[in-house]
């Protein structure tokens, strides 16, 4: 066996609109493992989600290989498990099924409301951060041109409906939930089973990143973690 087979591959999907660079602090020890980013590409018209996983799944290269998504990046990872057989199925900052969606987007799903959500205004990121008025509002600006970098409205919309409509009533019971109490866009009380960050926010992959360098070697070698956080 050579040192590269010998290797665990660990495939990372980012959230919605975002690119792999939220990934950039995450680090694993490169004698046992071995990283590999997705990127969102542009869905087909009227592109089911199931298909679009299986469009993914030809991203992945290795066998028995461990897949981790952030937000709607972990609803991706569920779809394509689902012709995989991943070594381990990760997910952060995300929900295993539909009853732990927020009741705001479970309410949006029904009454047919995210339609209206202008995804359009993402263009004006650019133009936003010329324009902004002191140090916060600039930092905010600037992360969201670097970060949320997918802007094509057909993604955009085709991701929202897909978020809010997933068609999941029973989660996985393989699958490891890493998710923050400070989550403000799925929040905990409408999550079971997880695996808790403490201040941890929805964009704990990036401003708690030591947590998951000390924490998911464990995760992904035993399953589970030998210390409390």
């Amino acid at each position: 066996m050579t040192k590269e087979e010998e290797l665990i591959h660990v495939y990372f999907m980012p959230g919605m609109a975002a690119n792999s660079s939220i990934f950039e602090f995450i680090k694993l020890p490169e004698n046992r493992f071995k990283m590999h980013f997705l990127e969102w590409i542009i869905p087909k018209k009227d592109e089911s989600l199931k298909a679009y996983a299986l469009r993914m799944n030809k991203y992945v290269k290795h066998e028995n290989a461990v897949l981790v998504g952030v937000s709607f990046g972990g609803i991706i990872v569920q779809e394509m498990a689902k012709s995989l057989d991943p070594k381990r199925l990760i997910i952060i900052s995300s929900v295993k099924c539909r009853e732990e969606l927020p009741r705001r987007m479970r309410y949006a799903a029904s009454t047919g409301l995210f339609k209206l959500i202008p995804t359009s205004l993402l263009d004006y990121v650019d133009h936003f951060e010329k324009i902004a008025v002191g140090d916060f509002i600039k930092k905010r600006a600037k992360l969201y041109r670097q970060y949320l970098s997918v802007r094509n409205q057909r993604y955009l919309d085709w991701a929202i409906e897909n978020m809010v409509l997933w068609d999941c009533d029973k989660a996985r019971k393989d699958i490891i939930h890493i998710h923050g109490d400070k989550d403000q866009i799925f929040p905990v009380k409408y999550i079971s089973d997880y695996i808790k960050v403490k201040n941890g926010t929805h964009i704990m992959i990036l401003n708690r990143y030591r947590w998951f360098n000390k924490y998911l070697p464990q995760l992904i070698v035993s399953g589970k973690i030998k210390e409390e956080n």
